[in-house]
């Protein structure tokens, strides 16, 4: 206080200094035209915030050292007039609301003289600031009231969670008022916090299949002991899962019952465990500790549900071994065992697996059979096949050879299993034969039972030298006219259908020497043609044909003739050929060509042969009178008078028909109660002598229709029109030849031919001239 007492007085002593030789001026001389220097005077003003005393509150003091009765203090600013203002005359400065630092730290103002009168600035405006001091008046708040953490289970003391912020609104370069305490009033036995918010694990124990979560409730203060309600802020831990526990079998033995046809490879049960550990930490392994059937079964694990499926590794055999009995175990190669919380004491368990018995098809005794046989001989027994049934029934075996793998039908198969060949084998046409033989399970009476199991049977046939050589490839070789002598026209080699050994050796030999050439055996299995004498003679032969003799050295040896068809050529003096003509009449046909001219014959003659059938029946069938449309009717029964000799149109020929029967027409009887047709029909009465023989076709109706008259059932060649009756005044009588049984009728039909075209026909059947024949 006396400090500022003195600086205060040292400040009055200089103002003092300065007003004095101002005064002496104006006392003792006039006067001075020179401008004299005035600046601003005032304190550095600062004002505390939330000030408990009434407004206003003073600030200040701004003081210019312009000494003017006229002139007045302003302010200017965006807080001046508003928060602040200034006491025109004095210069005072006062503030009308309570100030909050956290808010505005600070105010920047402007100063001015002015003449009370003009407004005229008196000082140049100047600039100053209003700082306010800061106040504890702020408690600590968390930038969020809720944080969530996680750390892994069973971690170490000391690892660290996570970091928690608290902040001060107060003004930190003032001495602990924006320092922060952290305290954690919930969880402290698990976890502790530093002075920095970073909070942290107190205990290795942390267990998350004991407690998967913790809640931590921690307050925050500043040094003075602000504290309010929202100082506290909450975190939530959740601990992370490590595996750090070992699987446990849900049960302690495991008992399945599986038939003895499973497949390999195909589950036959499932292995349960329990592990507390989150899904993806759970990697159990099931294997068989104790058992002699460790390369029998295989225990795999399912990774979507962390169970052992068991799966058999060979196939079961109900008559072998009818139980499996083994120890399994389930262990975890991942886990954690600085993180193992308890050693488990179910991690084995015991499995029984009860086989039971099924029909098995029979069993060959081999997966396939091979057999050999030399062509073109029939063995007595080419090989056998065996099959058993596995099931202690043990039925009898039957055996067939499936037709589709053998359907030339060269073999056959007894129903003992043994295998023979029906006809003789060419090693050249099929070199191997592949049988499907089937072995059907067959019951006390000797029928299949619908169990069969197949095999495959290969046989080979072995190569017998049983073909000559021939020509390598078909040979065409031209000579000129004029060859000179030992001309090479030539070369050829041999092939031989039949198997050929390394060291084969084939001889060449012309069968007649009487020709102008000459066979070099070259002793490499070719031989050379050459030109014997010299020049040919086209005017005599223009081709010559070579027998060429070629033979192995097999056992038989065999030996083939070729013959080479040498073409004689007209050449140039170059010896190039200019002229061969009987080159295409000498080219050979191919076997293509034969087929194709074969089927084409063949194709011509079938033609032929159904165009002469098909005239000879039509032959047939006019003889019968089948086709002559002149007279071939059909039954049909008309209520009117019909349509004469010419209505010939289809009709059905079992179209009721009705009957004139005394001088009424009688009810139409059914389909069943009609009698036959020809016990209807009534001949008319002879008349008179016979006027001539019948013709040829008059004899041939009358067989036909003795044939009609003896045979109810049959459809008649020639019909019947029945006319409804039309009283007994008509002259019109029944004109059907079939009313008769013979043409030695007396009654003259000479009439008919006055009955216009339409019985034309019916008028020539029935003419008195025997010699004239009917025309068709």
């Amino acid at each position: 206080m006396q400090v500022l007492t003195v600086l205060l007085a040292s400040a009055g002593m200089c103002l003092g200094l300065l007003v004095a030789p101002e005064e002496g001026t104006d006392l003792a001389q006039p006067a001075a035209p020179r401008r004299q220097k005035r600046d601003w005077i005032w304190n550095q003003m600062h004002i505390d915030e939330e000030k408990n005393t009434s407004l206003p509150h003073y600030v200040g003091k701004i003081k210019s050292s312009v000494n003017r009765k006229n002139a007045k203090y302003l302010l200017r600013g965006e807080s001046a007039g508003k928060v602040f203002r200034v006491n025109e005359d004095s210069g005072d400065v006062y503030a009308f609301e309570r100030l909050d630092r956290e808010k505005i730290p600070e105010y920047h103002l402007t100063a001015l003289v002015v003449d009370k009168d003009t407004n005229n600035d008196l000082e140049s405006p100047s600039s100053f600031t209003i700082k306010v001091h800061d106040v504890n008046d702020n408690w600590p708040v968390f930038t969020h009231r809720l944080f969530n953490a996680s750390v892994p289970e069973m971690s170490a003391v000391g690892t660290s969670v996570i970091r928690v912020t608290a902040v001060d609104a107060d003004d930190p370069t003032v001495a602990d008022h924006a320092s922060v305490m952290y305290q954690i009033l919930k969880g402290e036995e698990y976890f502790a916090i530093d002075g920095s918010g970073l909070i942290f694990t107190t205990t290795k124990n942390l267990d998350r299949e004991t407690q998967a979560k913790y809640e931590i409730v921690v307050e925050a203060r500043d040094a003075q002991g602000l504290r309010g309600d929202s100082g506290t802020a909450t975190v939530l831990v959740t601990l992370q899962d490590v595996n750090d526990n070992f699987p446990i079998f849900t049960q302690t033995k495991y008992t399945f019952a599986v038939p003895e046809d499973i497949r390999v490879g195909s589950s036959l049960g499932s292995l349960f465990v329990e592990d507390p550990d989150e899904p993806q930490n759970r990697m159990t392994k099931y294997s068989i500790v104790q058992g002699e059937y460790r390369d029998t079964f295989t225990i795999e694990t399912d990774p979507n549900h962390n169970e052992g499926i068991i799966k058999p590794m060979k196939p079961l055999d109900y008559e072998y071994i009818q139980q499996y009995i083994f120890t399994i175990e389930a262990t975890d190669p991942t886990i954690n065992l600085h993180h193992l919380s308890s050693a488990s004491t179910r991690k084995t368990a015991r499995v029984i697996i009860n086989v039971t018995d099924v029909d098995e098809p029979p069993s060959f005794q081999q997966p396939f059979y091979h057999f050999q046989l030399w062509e073109n001989q029939k063995k007595p027994l080419i090989g056998s096949v065996r099959a058993k049934d596995p099931d202690a029934a043990r039925r009898s075996i039957g055996y067939s050879i499936r037709t589709t793998s053998d359907k030339g039908q060269f073999f056959r198969i007894t129903k003992q299993g043994d295998i023979y060949n029906e006809k003789e084998l060419d090693r050249e046409v099929y070199p191997w034969y592949n049988l499907t033989v089937e072995a059907k399970e067959l019951d006390s009476s000797g029928y299949s039972t619908g169990k069969e199991s197949i095999v495959q049977v290969h046989i080979e046939v072995m190569d017998e030298n049983d073909n000559a050589p021939e020509f390598a490839q078909p040979y065409e070789p031209r000579v000129c006219e004029n060859a000179a002598q030992g001309k090479l026209v030539v070369q050829i080699s041999a092939i031989d259908k039949d198997i050929t050994p390394r060291d084969v050796k084939f001889k060449f030999s012309l069968s007649t020497e009487d020709s102008n050439f000459t066979l070099t055996d070259n002793h490499d299995n070719t031989a050379n043609i050459t030109v014997k004498y010299g020049q040919f003679d086209r005017e005599r032969a223009k081709v010559h044909y070579l027998p060429v003799l070629i033979s192995d050295n097999g056992r038989p040896s065999l030996t083939g003739t070729s013959t080479l068809v040498v073409t004689v050529c007209k050449c140039n003096e170059h010896g190039e050929f200019t002229y061969c003509e009987e080159m295409a009449a000498q080219a050979g046909v191919s076997i293509q060509a034969l087929v194709a001219i074969f089927l084409c014959i063949l194709t011509i003659t079938v033609i032929t042969l159904l165009i002469f059938l098909r005239r000879r029946l039509r032959k047939q069938a006019r003889a019968h009178g089948k086709s002559v449309p002149e007279i071939h009717e059909q039954l049909v029964t008309y209520d009117e008078e019909g349509g004469g000799e010419m209505d010939t149109t289809s009709y059905d020929v079992s179209v009721l028909n009705s009957v004139r029967q005394g001088g009424a027409k009688p009810p139409r009887p059914t389909l069943e109660a009609r009698p036959s047709v020809y016990a209807q029909v009534q001949k008319p009465p002879r008349h008179g002598a016979v006027h001539g023989g019948p013709g040829e076709m008059a004899a041939m109706i009358e067989v036909k229709k003795d044939e009609a008259d003896h045979d109810g059932a049959g459809p008649p060649y020639d019909t019947l029109h029945i006319y409804g009756y039309e009283g007994s005044e008509s002259i019109a009588e029944s004109l059907s030849s079939l009313g008769t049984d013979s043409s030695d009728s007396d009654v003259d039909y000479d009439f008919l031919n006055d009955w216009g075209p339409r019985f034309k026909m019916l008028a020539e059947l029935y003419r008195s001239d025997p010699q004239v024949e009917l025309v068709y």
